[in-house]
């Protein structure tokens, strides 16, 4: 009997399945000072120690995307090591914050499957629960991933799609506890602009301006660091087969990049409260520039802090002047590679 996990292929999932992921992940220091040097990233609630404690009495707290890797790559051996992609997102609440130190565990639950009319693939989908040492849920979200076949002919059950909310109610965005964001103790000299929630207008657009090519050993250190071991991001033999005869970048490199280069025009909107959808259009292989732009959907006044619900697009060698988007058919350019829509916590002035 082997020993070893060829991991699960399409046919393998069933509603209502539970998969408790293996090898639970303390996030340390280190960790955080590796994510940031990856991307860039210049937020200073995630950059300052002492920033993060006056804003949040006395403590500190890990990016959010980072407990979102986290999470999402100890799900990765049992629910997409055979994955052709990763399709899109929904449903995602941070419920309370991740420090260096914690322990993360997750675990997944089958809410849908439907099979390709290729037979060779079928789509899974799954909620995934990641928890603190105190079993307390630090993260919850619904991600949709296509995944290989390990039998063409194998035959399947009835498709079994789920009905996901098209966003996060505001009232059920949850604040880090303590949380402070207003001119009291938020410091707009040393956060990089002065701009706060009564700045920003339902509509507008912003052109984050700036582009970071992400290279190849950048994506493969980012995806080790999460743990994420899906085929398609490491094994260039396999990958050889494919048309590209490139390995893809792991779609959260993509979303992190994005973020970090938002920063230039979002600079207090660092802390993302929840995502309500995304989706990778276009595939990324290392070695273009990225670049973004955002446009703000929503806002909400949740008394400690406003909060704007923001739509970040990515692109992948064309600046973001024109706001590059989908047509009125709904396809997207070719150089989009990032749909993403979140709630993001800023200050106020009061």
């Amino acid at each position: 009997m082997s020993k070893t996990d060829p991991g699960n292929y399409f046919e393998d999932f069933r509603p209502g399945q539970v998969l408790k992921h293996a090898t639970p992940r303390t996030i340390t220091t280190g960790d955080v000072a590796l994510y940031n040097a990856l991307y860039g990233t210049r937020f200073a609630l995630f950059s300052s120690d002492e920033f993060a404690r006056n804003c949040l009495d006395g403590r500190t707290l890990v990016d959010p995307l980072l407990t979102f890797h986290m999470v999402f790559g100890k799900s990765v051996p049992d629910i997409s090591l055979n994955a052709v992609a990763n399709l899109g997102y929904a449903e995602g609440r941070f419920m309370a914050p991740v420090a260096p130190g914690d322990t993360i565990t997750a675990s997944s639950e089958v809410i849908g499957l439907k099979e390709n009319s290729n037979r060779k693939t079928g789509v899974v989908y799954v909620r995934t629960t990641g928890t603190n040492q105190h079993s307390e849920p630090v993260l919850s979200y619904v991600r949709w991933v296509m995944v290989r076949k390990r039998d063409e002919a194998a035959v399947v059950g009835e498709a079994v799609t789920p009905d996901l909310a098209g966003a996060v109610a505001a009232k059920d965005l949850v604040l880090p506890m303590g949380l402070r964001m207003n001119t009291r103790v938020y410091d707009f000299a040393v956060s990089g602009a002065p701009h706060a929630f009564e700045d920003y207008e339902v509509g507008e657009k912003i052109d984050h301006v700036d582009g970071m090519a992400i290279e190849e050993a950048e994506h493969a250190m980012a995806t080790r660091l999460y743990q994420n071991t899906a085929k398609v991001h490491f094994n260039q033999y396999e990958r050889a087969k494919d048309p590209s005869g490139r390995r893809l970048v792991y779609g959260g490199v993509v979303i992190s990049t994005a973020k970090a280069l938002s920063f230039n025009g979002l600079q207090n909107a660092g802390l993302i409260l929840a995502i309500n959808g995304g989706r990778h259009v276009n595939p990324y292989f290392a070695g273009a520039t990225v670049f973004a732009w955002s446009e703000v959907l929503d806002k909400a006044d949740l008394g400690p802090c406003g909060a704007l619900r923001l739509r970040l697009v990515a692109t992948k060698d064309r600046p973001c002047a024109d706001f590059p988007d989908k047509d009125a058919a709904g396809a997207y350019p070719p150089e989009v590679i990032l749909d993403f829509d979140y709630w993001a916590a800023v200050p106020k002035r009061g």
